[in-house]
């Protein structure tokens, strides 16, 4: 069968030879003239029927965008059958699976927007299976992710990432998984502290990432010059904040580990200069109803979408998942299979988070991650990341139960699948609306 640059190629042909028509035609039978005129009319009707079959054939791909001169054209989004997902299924219970075919769904190495603290491959980790696994929800199948149908969902539109540097991953895979189909369209990276900008131009759209690490304001707000060992939080205070939330048509919202430092934090309430210490928990709740008070306040749920991400989890300590064992998540290269839950993340905070957004007004969806992510001990940076701003030296390396990292998480990696729930969700809802 014909290709459709074959049939370009053959109508380009023939109206070149139209155009050195000889000079004794006029000298040609009548029959023949019609014929020669005939060819290139059949070959045009060939042209429209080809072009048509394409259409078609990529609508039937879910291939909803065509490009055209650097120009995407708008075609409505088609959510197939098989990306539809039954209300009574519940995507964050499920397993991983072993699927080296389909995952990564991007390359490390093709994606420039990455920073060094999760470029484990590159940072000399020695094995990629982490990249590998695939969240299989009981009962359903989530929706692969497509880039295109995520830039026409928000095209004319913000989505910005909120939290500390775990929320920072998912903003960097957000943009590693549209990035790759818009290689031919201007787009740009823009840091502006505290948020970094990624704009598409085309679709008019940005992906956005904002440090706010306990979501209200902090002595920790700058995105590069932060304290980590001295905090001091008011709770009752986002206006500095606000003021660049306000009007995003998409907020993904986290905190969670800047929290858990220690089992006291400093903290204001009310007056700035009353400074006293604060249980974790009870400070956590008073920022989450500073947060709420804001959200009833100032979001249009005829217009925005919120979401808050619960507890990216940590594997600090082995001996929860072997047993007699004194060390981390370092060399761990398969996820957990079994139930677990670590220490390390906080079920009374699981529960302030989950009774507050409850008892808003305004819709707020949970991306429960927390016991997906479990699992996962693999997927850590371990000693192929950063400290303070620099990759662990060889001597360090060998020192993993000082050194290793077992909260931040490689790219390609377990962040990718957040936001493949994130886009599952929101496919639905294009659906649905």
């Amino acid at each position: 069968m014909l290709k459709l640059q074959d049939i370009y190629f053959l109508l380009f042909y023939t109206m070149l030879n139209l155009n050195s028509t000889p000079t004794n035609m006029t000298t040609q039978p009548p029959q023949d003239r019609k014929i020669f005129f005939l060819f290139p009319l059949a070959l045009i009707s060939l042209f429209l029927l080809g072009t048509l079959r394409f259409l078609l054939d990529n609508l039937k791909n879910n291939q909803f965008q065509f490009l055209w001169q650097n120009k995407f054209l708008r075609v409505p989004i088609n959510v197939s059958d098989n990306e539809i997902i039954e209300e009574s299924c519940n995507v964050f219970e499920g397993k991983w699976v072993w699927d080296n075919v389909t995952y990564p769904l991007y390359k490390e190495e093709t994606c420039p927007y990455l920073v060094k603290q999760v470029t484990c491959q590159r940072n000399g980790r020695p094995d990629s299976f982490y990249q590998n696994w695939r969240w299989q929800p009981r009962g359903c199948n989530l929706p692969r992710f497509n880039a295109l149908k995520m830039l026409e969902m928000l095209r004319d539109k913000r989505i910005m990432f909120i939290g500390d540097s775990i929320q920072r991953g998912m903003f960097e895979s957000m943009v590693c998984l549209v990035q790759s189909v818009i290689a031919d369209v201007d787009h740009s990276i823009e840091r502006v502290p505290p948020r970094k900008i990624f704009r598409i131009e085309e679709f008019n759209t940005s992906i956005e990432y904002y440090w706010a690490p306990f979501m209200v304001e902090s002595i920790s707000d700058h995105a590069t010059n932060h304290t980590v060992m001295k905090r001091l939080v008011k709770l009752d205070s986002l206006e500095k904040h606000r003021k660049l939330w306000e009007g995003v048509d998409i907020l993904v919202f986290e905190s969670y580990v800047w929290w858990m430092h220690k089992p006291f934090i400093n903290a204001t309430y009310g007056s700035p200069e009353n400074v006293r210490e604060y249980n974790v928990t009870t400070a956590y709740k008073l920022a989450l109803e500073t947060w709420g008070s804001w959200i009833e306040s100032s979001i249009n749920p005829q217009k925005q979408k919120v979401f808050f991400a619960t507890m990216s989890p940590t594997h600090l300590w082995n001996w929860e998942w072997k047993g007699g064992v004194d060390g981390n998540c370092f060399n761990e290269t398969q996820p957990m299979e079994g139930p677990y839950w670590g220490t390390g993340s906080n079920l009374e905070i699981m529960s302030i988070l989950k009774d507050v957004i409850e008892k808003l007004k305004v819709n707020v969806r949970l991306l429960n991650i927390t016991q997906l992510s479990e699992y996962r001990k693999d997927g850590h940076t371990s000693v192929f990341g950063e400290r303070r701003g620099k990759l662990l030296t060889k001597e360090e390396r060998s020192e993993p139960k000082t050194y290793a990292d077992c909260i931040h998480w490689c790219l390609p990696g377990v962040p990718d699948t957040w936001n493949q729930l994130l886009y599952a969700i929101l496919l639905q809802d294009y659906r649905n609306h």
